[in-house]
């Protein structure tokens, strides 16, 4: 069983900058495909980036790659999202994921298995 929790989240302008983290705990992390995920009210949770075990495979949404980064840490048991050049449109609640699918990386929510609780980013127009 592994837990999951975000932080990072918060209030920044347009053309801002954050930095998601996402701690695991009860699992052996190396073994997780990770992934975020980001979710407005009354839409879908929708894919954003993910990386693979060794952290040496990362994939991006349309929508974020060029601003976006995702980076793991095997040894702190943590994966971080690096957020720049915020859009309004990036508002969301985001999600953290891990997943054991035999796969460098997956786009796909149902083959993650563990969420965290989840971050609100707001940016401001």
């Amino acid at each position: 069983q592994v837990q999951l929790v975000e932080s990072g989240g918060g209030l920044v302008q347009a053309g801002g900058s954050l930095r998601l983290s996402c701690a695991a705990s009860g699992g052996t992390f190396s073994s997780y495909l990770m992934g975020w995920f980001r979710q407005d009210p009354g839409k879908e949770r929708e894919f954003v980036s993910a990386i693979s075990r060794s952290g040496i495979t990362t994939y991006y949404a349309d929508s974020v790659k060029g601003r976006f980064t995702i980076s793991r840490d095997n040894a702190k048991n943590t994966v971080y999202l690096q957020m720049n050049s915020l859009k309004a449109e990036d508002t969301a609640i985001y999600y953290c994921a891990a997943g054991q699918k035999r796969t460098a990386y997956s786009t796909n929510r149902n083959d993650y298995t563990y969420w965290g609780q989840g971050t609100q980013v707001t940016v401001s127009s």
